[in-house]
This record gives structure tokens, sequence and C-alpha cells, in this order.
């Protein structure tokens, strides 16, 4: 695209993912993309959301965007810092997160997310970061969004492993496990890409909600590893506003790190 409102794919990921935050109250932010996405978010439309990372920061109000979870501006400011055992299992574990916010490298239509390893365990195609702690978040965070790039080796029928748990084989399947393993969450709500936003159905599988300008659903079709659910109305994301823009370019992601 070009012209003073020309944005990227990435940057209109970033903007329609930190909308979703409006109305949010504790936030617990994963590496990468999440990370702009709610600081994006405490700029824009959700100033009084207290953003909590795994190094064991609550209320968080970072001057800068965090290079990781443990860059020491995430501390500046902030509610508390403990140990990560205390996070985990007092704020965590003690109901106190709104929203899990966090990647992922695979997802399938239930929203189980792997980001463990590409291939079989044992002889991977490829080996990711892991869980950190992704899969305490997934199961506990009352809601999970998700923030990724679409295509069919991201959006896939099966996933290689699965490192945090979505809605499992569907949401009669994960209701009765939550409740006899005691986990607090709901389950995955929100899956935003790079062309479209995704919610999920009674039956616990994602549908395809919004496209983003210029997607067509051809596009998503082919950047999906099963026949999507569509939702009866499908809307057009609303593009990034001149101040998002401005704010990513110029406060978060001067270098391109997220955006490039």
């Amino acid at each position: 695209m070009s012209g003073a409102a020309a944005f990227s794919k990435s940057e209109m990921m970033i903007v329609a993912a930190a909308r979703e935050l409006a109305g949010q109250h504790v936030c617990f932010v994963g590496v990468g993309l999440p990370n702009i996405a709610v600081n994006l978010a405490k700029r824009t439309v959700a100033p009084e959301l207290e953003l909590v990372y795994e190094a064991g920061v609550f209320g968080a109000r970072p001057a800068r965007l965090p290079l990781s979870i443990g860059d020491p501006t995430i501390v500046t400011g902030a509610t508390s810092v403990v140990s990560m055992y205390e996070l985990f299992s007092f704020y965590l574990q003690g109901g106190l997160i709104d929203v899990g916010f966090l990647g992922a490298a695979q997802i399938d239509r239930f929203g189980n997310i792997n980001t463990t390893v590409i291939g079989d365990y044992d002889a991977p195609a490829t080996r990711l970061p892991g869980s950190g702690g992704a899969c305490e978040i997934a199961i506990n965070a009352r809601q999970v969004f998700v923030i990724m790039r679409q295509s069919t080796r991201s959006f896939v029928e099966r996933i290689d492993f699965r490192t945090s748990a979505g809605n499992l084989g569907g949401a009669e399947d994960a209701e009765r496990i939550r409740r006899e393993q005691g986990w607090l969450g709901r389950g995955p709500s929100l899956v935003v890409t790079d062309l479209g936003i995704w919610h999920f159905d009674e039956g616990g599988e994602m549908r395809l909600d919004s496209l983003h300008p210029g997607v067509t659903l051809e596009d998503v079709r082919g950047a999906t590893g099963w026949e999507p659910g569509l939702a009866e109305a499908i809307q057009e994301t609303p593009a990034p506003t001149a101040d998002e823009l401005r704010l990513i370019r110029e406060e978060l992601d001067a270098g391109g790190a997220y955006t490039g």
C-alpha cells in the first residue's frame, strides 16, 4: 500500500489485537507479538490496564517497549515485584488474571497451541522456545487471547505438540477437563492474525468474524489447514488510525523488530 494512510499486515494485526483489550483490567503478557500489542493498548484503548510479566512483575508500567520479559524497564513504577513462584502461585493461580495474551507457532481449530517443536518431538525439524509460562497462563487466565501470523504452517489441522491447552477436542471435552482438573480459565476467546479476527463458537471451534482491509475469504481459506467456520455476517476490521501507526513506528517499534 502507498500514501499517508499505508500500513503493513503486521501493523494491522497489532492494532486489531490491541483494540480487543478495551475494557480489560489485568493482562499477563506473553513474549513476542503480544508484548507490542498490549503496550499499544495501554497507550490507546486501555490506559488503566495492569500488565503482568512472567519475570515476577505485576502492574508493570514500562516507559518504553520491553525488549524481553526480563528487561529492567518493566519494574519501573510496578505495583509489585515478586518471585516467579509467587507470581504464578498467588496471582495467576489465585485467579487475578483477566486475560492471558499469547503467541503461537501452531494453532488448531480448537485453539490448542504449539510452541515446542515442529515435527516429531524426538527428532523435530525445528525446536521452538517451549512453554515458558504459557501452559499455566492458558489454563488459569480467565480468557486467552492469541496473536500470530497465519499460514497453512501455523493454522494446522493437527498441531505437532500441544504445549498449551485450548478447547482440547471441543467445548464439551474442555469444560469437563477444566472442571476435573480445577483449571480456573474459560479457555481461548480470541485469535488475531495478519488476515483477520477469530472468536470461538459454542462448540469451541474458531470462527472468522472480521477480515482485515484488502483480505478476501479466499486468502483466509488458502492460509488455513481446515475449512474455517465463518460468521453469518463477516465484518471488515477498521484500518489503523494515524495515531496508532505513529505509536507503533515512533515509540514502540522504531527499529521494525515486530513490523519489519
